[in-house]
């Protein structure tokens, strides 16, 4: 199979791929070795390690210039985060989605919603970016941002509804995943999970609980977005604290 069937296989519901998101290839052969199946890239890790902020603020040359880098030293389907498409409309999408391809993306994510904006994209606008994205032939794992600073618990049904309606305009459109963050309530995961047309990825949180958790919820994909980026910089902040006071590092044997 090529790198994109292999990526698109790995997402079966109820037995989720694990992506433990990276920002280099340092990084991405770290996790490589550690037994991942795929490889995939968080917009967030990979600007604050570039110097840069999240939000397109990272330019795309440089950002494809760090995927080719990442496939380069790993034979595993690479996927990268390119946030909203790098692409004031579809015909931009696609170009900025081709590159990826060209550099050897096996998938990409792309979001409903533009850099520094709090609104989604109305449901047609965001299925034509989704649709030049997808004509590459890349697997489009399809951000929906409808949980994003909204509460399960007292707005669920509506955000449910509102969440299928945009997986099903994705889905005709042609991309391959539904990613949902900002969600870690298992009553409205499990009813996307079977309503969606799509395989749902969920962003790991603490109260999503375990894999198997997750799995019994129908979940396909399970990532785990900046936090990586944002425990590794934790360690070496604290570590490098320790050092210039005057103490003695931790490192692992």
């Amino acid at each position: 199979m090529s790198a994109v069937e292999t990526f698109r296989a790995l997402h079966v519901p109820g037995d989720p791929v694990v992506l433990f998101n990276i920002w280099d290839a340092g990084s991405a052969k770290a996790v490589a070795e550690a037994g991942a199946k795929a490889i995939a890239t968080g917009s967030y890790g990979v600007a604050c390690a570039h110097g840069s902020a999240d939000g397109e603020n990272l330019t795309l040359d440089v950002a494809l210039a760090n995927l080719a880098e990442i496939v380069g030293v790993t034979d595993l389907p690479v996927s990268i985060d390119m946030e909203a498409g790098y692409g004031a409309d579809g015909a931009a999408v696609g170009r900025s989605v081709q590159r990826a391809r060209d550099a050897g993306a096996a998938g990409i994510n792309i979001e409903d919603r533009l850099p520094g904006e709090s609104a989604l994209l109305p449901v047609g606008v965001a299925a034509e970016r989704i649709a030049a994205a997808a004509s590459t032939g890349l697997f489009v794992n399809a951000r929906c941002d409808t949980f994003r600073g909204r509460d399960a618990a007292t707005d669920g049904d509506a955000l449910i509804a509102a969440t299928l309606d945009r997986a099903r305009a994705y889905a005709d459109a042609g991309a391959g995943g539904l990613f949902v963050p900002f969600l870690a309530e298992a009553r409205c995961i499990a009813a996307i999970c079977e309503g969606s047309p799509l395989p749902v990825n969920i962003l790991w949180s603490k109260p999503c609980g375990d894999r198997a958790a997750l799995a019994a919820l129908g979940v396909a994909r399970i990532s785990h977005g900046h936090q990586p980026w944002a425990a590794a910089m934790a360690w070496l902040g604290a570590q490098a604290r320790t050092v210039l006071d005057g103490g003695e590092p931790h490192y692992a044997a």
